[in-house]
């Protein structure tokens, strides 16, 4: 059995898991937190992995590894590739108003969709640049290099050489803001617009390419490096997703990609133009509140979340009449970062438990379709979608999703999607070829439903008179 290693190093913690590269299957796994905090020292993500392959009983056995990481974070590093300040992390929004500035400054909204197939938000990496080039212009003249947590990882692993071989993947790059996945290249124009010099930036490989090998004692050595990905990325690969297939990921944020063969430039800012981990594009949406409405609303109730589904599968369909807007940490899709929760259509016949808990799951299933729609609207197809995510978890979520969105729902089982993708990516490195290894995915569960657009024009209805 030859035994590869896929890394998650997310938000909150880093998961390592090890597995057969020719099944799949899993052999052993381990896990380590991350500090708090949306600023973070590099360090503390490779202390963290270190710990985490130790409680899944080490990396010698081990003959190719690969890093799945949090998108956009921002590691800068100094000439001799010693890192200049704590890394600002996506979820840092510090940036939100150099973005701004950068994205009036180089054209607007349509000439960015057109440029790097996204228009920039406080997440992305360039508008942290921007941010650092203004409020700590010394850390910014000091910045030589560039580059994003999973390829900083997967160069620690590597030894650390020098910063000119640091490298990457086209679908993590995609969500810096100065890389076009439609061309393939960086713009470093608008590099140079953010942090006000030129930088050293990693070498974009293709899909399964070797990044090096692993040169750490006493960790890992002499084990081929796959490239790494993207958190988003990863998890598509760990689940096999392929052109047609949507994944909605129902976490503390929602998210709605789609496997697609043609790039998205979508002027309005709501789907970003990323490429995924296999050679196609990755167009995503993502909402701010998603699994923690469940939470909030199954608090509100009194009830734990098995109790909460029942009560939301014993309601009718449309739950009355009764609509739950669940902006309840303001929305980016749509972009109404003011706005607040809205419940609307109370009646005495909707004033129960069962509505309110059938309302907040439609609310929040119709707030995914319209990232859905989106999609579509920038040539998506949609030929099966996929739930993972804890809300997927929710039996009211996974009953009631095909006839908000449309299309028979494949929930998988929970698994650690982003370390699998980033196994896969490594077992790919093994085996060589066009495409990944072909790991069966065992134990999803089909769910069908007919359609019911009355739920769907009921929100908008609601949702548009939402303020912002």
């Amino acid at each position: 059995m030859r035994l590869v290693a896929g890394v998650d190093s997310s938000t909150q913690s880093c998961k390592v898991v090890i597995r057969d590269a020719g099944s799949g299957a899993l052999v052993r796994e381990g896990r380590a937190p991350h500090p708090d905090g949306t600023e973070v020292h590099p360090d503390a993500w490779w202390d963290a992995l270190t710990r985490a392959a130790a409680d899944a009983g080490g990396l010698d056995d081990v003959e190719a590894l690969a890093v799945g990481a949090q998108q956009h974070g921002m590691v800068a590093l100094d000439e001799d590739g010693a890192v200049v300040r704590p890394a600002l992390l996506w979820n840092d929004t510090r940036s939100a108003v150099a973005g701004d500035r950068l994205v009036t400054t180089n054209g607007g909204p349509t000439e960015w969709a057109k440029s790097v197939g996204s228009v920039p938000l406080a997440s992305f990496t360039i508008t942290k640049l921007a941010w650092l080039a203004e409020h700590e212009p010394d850390a910014a003249a000091r910045t030589s290099a560039v580059c994003l947590p999973h390829d900083w990882l997967t160069w620690r692993l590597a030894g650390a050489p020098g910063t000119d071989a640091l490298v990457t993947d086209r679908g993590d790059a995609s969500g810096t803001g100065y890389f076009s996945p439609a061309s393939g290249d960086y713009r470093r124009d608008l590099l140079r617009l953010a942090l006000g010099h030129d930088a050293v930036l990693p070498r974009v490989l293709g899909p399964a390419e070797v990044a090096g090998t692993t040169a750490v004692a006493g960790l890992s050595a002499g084990a081929a490096l796959g490239l790494g990905t993207g958190d988003n990325m990863a998890a598509a690969l760990g689940l096999g997703a392929r052109p047609g297939d949507v994944v909605v990921s129902i976490g503390t944020s929602g998210v709605v990609s789609a496997v697609a063969a043609v790039p998205a430039a979508d002027p309005t800012g709501i789907v970003a133009g990323f490429a995924d981990a296999t050679g196609h594009y990755l167009p995503l949406v993502c909402t701010l509140n998603a699994a923690r409405v469940l939470d909030a609303v199954a608090r509100l109730l009194g009830v734990d979340h098995e109790a909460f589904s029942q009560l939301a599968l014993s309601a009718p369909i449309g739950a009355g009449g009764l609509v739950l807007v669940p902006y309840l940490e303001g929305e980016r899709t749509p972009n109404r970062p003011g706005a607040t929760g809205a419940l609307h259509g109370i009646r005495l016949e909707t004033s129960t438990p069962a509505h309110v808990a059938r309302a907040a799951v439609e609310g929040l299933l119709c707030g995914l379709a319209d990232g859905l729609d989106a999609l579509v609207a920038e040539g998506a197809r949609v030929d099966r979608v996929l739930i993972v995510g804890g809300g997927a978890r929710s039996e009211a979520v996974r009953r009631l999703a095909p006839a908000v969105l449309g299309h028979p729902v494949v929930v998988p089982p929970a698994g650690e999607y982003v370390a699998d993708g980033a196994a896969r990516q490594a077992a790919w490195v093994l085996a060589g070829g066009d495409a990944p290894p072909a790991w069966e995915l065992t134990g999803t569960e089909v769910y069908e439903a007919d359609v019911v657009p009355a739920i769907r024009e009921r929100y908008a209805e609601v949702r548009d008179l939402t303020d912002a």
